[in-house]
């Protein structure tokens, strides 16, 4: 009999050492007062000789402490100070992108990463960072000379037959290949990622216990282990030749305990293509035939990334003080709210789950006080209200764009002087209150 069952695997967490190099100048005999600033400029000439000669990645990037993490997630780069003076090129930038937003964050149905890559490498001087690539963005972008734009919506998103003038996208696609201009989309990755969009805004609300809603899980290289019993370590050996050959011997991994009176117990563990002629071998031999147990492995979460976040607020609010708060933390002089069942403008909110974007999906079954988004259909809104909840609309795009500012100091950081990082003046939401 096979026995089916899901497990969860254990978290681990890499480290990492890092090592430094240092330089010593000594002298043999004492230096005169006339012959010490002579012999400093010279030392000083010898040491930065030693250093330029060293390889480019030996002394260009500063390493700064990585987020702790059950996933593989890149460490941080900064480039500010060994750059500050040099050039910097598109694929260390997008380093520095990856860096502070990984790609494997973003959903599966998402178009994210480099979208239009010049066939000409030029330094990048100039990026331009935008919530939507339109027409206006573009002339934007040609005036001043701009490099990468970073637009938070993919401006390419569906399959494409053809680069025609007649449709926008396509046209303006064509327009940053003729400029020799980047376009990069970071989208759900700056969505789910700890300190990304969604906890921006949510903190328009004030501080609180933060949880995420649709958790994102880690990467497995492992997707199932195999328990079994086999008389004899030779028996194990043989077995364990015959497994090695299905798996490739590239990802299997096994453990045996001491042999006991039933023999000797023994846990494989092997990736989905290796599972099926695993199971198939084992069949093949009387004893590990009897007592297989097969046991899926089951992702792990990636702790605090995520689409979604609910807060339980430190400072409970009304619904009209979160409405104003929410105003200032917009920039926006008017939201659309609808009132949850029974619910007024003085009533409290303890509680507030908040998805940027169009967040009906992921808000949706949630239990809060109060719900923020962009947009939700007119029978979303519908429900929550009947289920009490309050629902706060700010239009797709101004739950997003104020994100951008807070961005910009992130990656400026990390850039050397030679790039400047502007924020687009010709962005905004094509709605507008009138």
């Amino acid at each position: 009999m096979i026995i089916i069952k899901c497990r969860s695997p254990l978290m681990l967490t890499g480290c990492r050492n890092l090592s430094r190099t240092f330089f010593s100048l000594t002298s043999r005999r004492l230096w005169t007062r006339q012959s010490f600033k002579s012999r400093a400029a010279l030392c000083s000439s010898a040491f930065s000789s030693v250093l330029h000669s060293l390889p480019s990645s030996t002394h260009s990037h500063h390493i700064l402490p990585s987020r702790q993490s059950s996933a593989r997630l890149p460490p941080s780069v900064n480039f500010s100070s060994a750059h500050s003076s040099g050039l910097m090129e598109l694929k260390e930038v997008l380093q520095v992108l990856e860096q502070l937003a990984p790609l494997s964050l973003a959903e599966s149905w998402d178009n994210v990463g480099l979208l239009v890559e010049p066939s000409k490498p030029r330094p990048v001087k100039t990026i331009l960072l935008t919530n939507d690539l339109t027409d206006a963005v573009m002339e934007e972008a040609v005036a001043v000379s701009c490099d990468l734009i970073i637009s938070y919506h993919p401006p390419l998103f569906r399959p494409i037959k053809r680069l025609v003038q007649k449709d926008w996208k396509q046209r303006l696609a064509v327009r940053a290949v003729e400029a020799g201009i980047a376009v990069f989309s970071p989208h759900t990755s700056w969505d789910c990622v700890k300190g990304g969009v969604n906890d921006w805004l949510v903190g328009g609300l004030g501080s609180g216990q933060v949880s995420v809603l649709s958790q994102v899980l880690g990467a497995a290289s492992h997707s199932h282990k195999l328990e079994f019993t086999v008389r004899s370590a030779e028996e194990l050996n043989m077995i364990m030749e015959e497994l090695k050959a299905c798996d490739g011997g590239t990802t299997l991994q096994h453990s045996g305990s001491r042999p006991d009176s039933s023999g000797i117990h023994v846990s494989v563990t092997c990736c989905d293509s290796a599972l099926t002629p695993s199971v198939q071998a084992l069949l093949g031999h009387g004893t590990p035939s009897q007592s297989l147990t097969i046991v899926k492995l089951e992702k792990p979460p990636l702790l605090g990334h995520g689409q979604g976040r609910c807060s339980v607020l430190d400072q409970p609010v009304t619904v009209g003080a979160a409405v104003q708060k929410l105003k200032s933390h917009l920039g926006l002089s008017h939201l659309r709210l609808a009132l949850g069942w029974g619910e007024t403008l003085e009533s409290s909110v303890y509680t507030v789950a908040v998805c940027a974007g169009s967040g009906a999906s992921v808000l949706n079954g949630v239990k809060a006080d109060l719900y923020v988004t962009g947009e939700m259909s007119h029978h979303e809104v519908l429900d929550a209200v009947a289920k009490g909840t309050s629902v706060i609309l700010s239009d797709h795009s101004n739950s997003e764009r104020g994100y951008l500012a807070v961005f910009r100091e992130r990656l400026a950081v990390r850039l050397p002087d030679s790039v400047t990082v502007v924020l687009s003046k010709a962005d905004r939401d094509p709605l507008e209150v009138v």
